[in-house]
């Protein structure tokens, strides 16, 4: 399983348009093979500033997902309201911990 990070800007003004186009493109990648988990942060002291973390099973299957329909057809409104496009930083996950909706006991 592998974790990749890109952070970019925004336009000032054109953060709305961006969340817009980001959120058509997440929703798609939820039903492609090897999705696992997608955050869209923005750091609370940078309006501007958007860094996206996906995690997928492997490179090839994030790699096929940016060649669907949807993820071409957003290309544009991302770019039109980016001022500068980061360049994806690549990380093996070796823990993953998460929270359960509710606990449950251990079977005896």
């Amino acid at each position: 399983m592998l974790s990749v990070m890109t952070e970019t800007r925004v336009k000032p003004g054109r953060e709305a348009d961006w969340d817009r186009a980001y959120h058509a493109r997440a929703a798609d990648a939820q039903a492609q093979p090897g999705f696992v988990a997608l955050q869209l942060l923005a750091p609370q002291d940078d309006a501007q500033r958007r860094v996206v973390l996906g995690t997928w099973r492997t490179r090839e299957d994030w790699e096929r997902w940016h060649a669907t329909d949807t993820f071409t057809r957003t290309r544009a409104a991302l770019n039109a309201a980016t001022e500068d496009d980061g360049h994806e930083r690549w990380f093996t996950v070796i823990e993953e911990h998460t929270a359960t909706a509710s606990a449950q006991p251990a079977a005896g």
